[in-house]
């Protein structure tokens, strides 16, 4: 009897701590999208930068932290007169089989901009 409920127990056990790593690594993407979006909004958003100074700063950190852990990465910047804004998607590393989470990040900031006195 103890053999049958070690057999019904091991798997389920084994497959909770799975879904657990796999949400710890999740999270662990999320983190990095984030960080790599607001990185690339401030590199981007300073006068004279542009967009593609963004996308770089934006992809640098990714293939320096989470090159690995985020899958199929695409960087959007959009930087206009006003504002400055950075897109971060992808795909969290697979532990769970046919468990694909999608990670989405965004971050925005206004774009700098030197404007002359006002004259009265």
């Amino acid at each position: 009897m103890s053999t049958l409920e070690a057999v019904l127990v091991f798997p389920a056990l084994l497959l909770l701590l799975m879904l657990i790593i796999q949400f710890a690594l999740w999270y662990h993407a999320s983190d990095l999208a984030t960080a790599a979006a607001q990185d690339g909004t401030r590199a981007a958003r300073v006068q004279g930068a542009t967009a593609s100074d963004g996308a770089a700063e934006a992809n640098q950190l990714l293939d320096q932290t989470g090159r690995s852990i985020l899958q199929g990465r695409q960087v959007l910047v959009e930087r206009t007169r006003d504002v400055t804004r950075v897109e971060v998607r992808g795909t969290c590393i697979e532990l769970v089989p046919f468990l694909h989470l999608p990670v989405h990040a965004v971050a925005e900031s206004p774009t700098e901009r030197f404007r002359g006195r006002l004259a009265r």
